[in-house]
């Protein structure tokens, strides 16, 4: 998977490649779907949520030029595996589950696997996690109509946001997000489709 699917479309970021060889992807998959788990392809974990395709996975992560000592926010947990890759970059992962099965489900497997630096929370990630903050980057895993507020003012000086904004069932823009002092500077980098991102107001 990796070389074929992230290696061959332009991705080379070490440490990315290094940590997606060493997440199983297919335990954080359906059963009735692990024939597909290293598919090049989004796949569905129910509740109308998807695991993202290897190839997105790796662009985010490598975007936002994890480090060892970054503590992540990641908004919109899901299955878990976006977490997990991060987990072997950085220092500490936090991440939000809206979908309270999905939070349940995504704690187990988490733990299940040891990922001991990978702290779960059900709640609306459009307020962050204030409390653990602030985060040398964040992971937004659905689209936003807007850039939260909130993810914002709890990016560090120097931090990146990586976020896929635009109309949901659409095409949207994956944008990054840099702040820099008072300043936030934004960039399109591709088209994509992601599910929507699930506020406590729509459960």
């Amino acid at each position: 998977m990796v070389i074929t699917q992230i290696k061959a479309r332009g991705i080379y970021h070490a440490s990315t490649l290094d940590a997606l060889n060493k997440v199983p992807r297919h335990k954080f998959v359906p059963e009735s779907l692990m024939e597909s788990a290293y598919s090049d392809s989004p796949l569905s974990i129910g509740y109308g949520q998807t695991i993202s395709q290897p190839y997105i996975v790796a662009f985010m992560t490598k975007t936002i030029q994890p480090k060892k000592d970054f503590k992540v926010l990641e908004i919109g947990t899901g299955s878990g595996y976006q977490a997990a890759v991060l987990a072997h970059i950085v220092d500490s992962v936090y991440t939000i589950e809206i979908i309270e099965a999905l939070f349940v489900q995504a704690k187990k497997r988490l733990d299940d696997l040891n990922y001991d630096n990978i702290l779960v929370k059900n709640m609306d990630g459009y307020y962050g996690w204030e409390e653990k903050g602030p985060f040398d980057a964040i992971v937004v895993t659905a689209a936003a109509e807007f850039v939260p507020p909130p993810l914002i003012a709890q990016l560090k000086d120097g931090g990146k946001m990586i976020i896929p904004v635009g109309t949901p069932f659409t095409t949207q823009q994956l944008l990054l997000v840099e702040k820099k002092g008072n300043k936030i500077k934004t960039k399109n980098l591709m088209f994509v489709r992601f599910v929507p991102f699930t506020r406590a107001k729509d459960q």
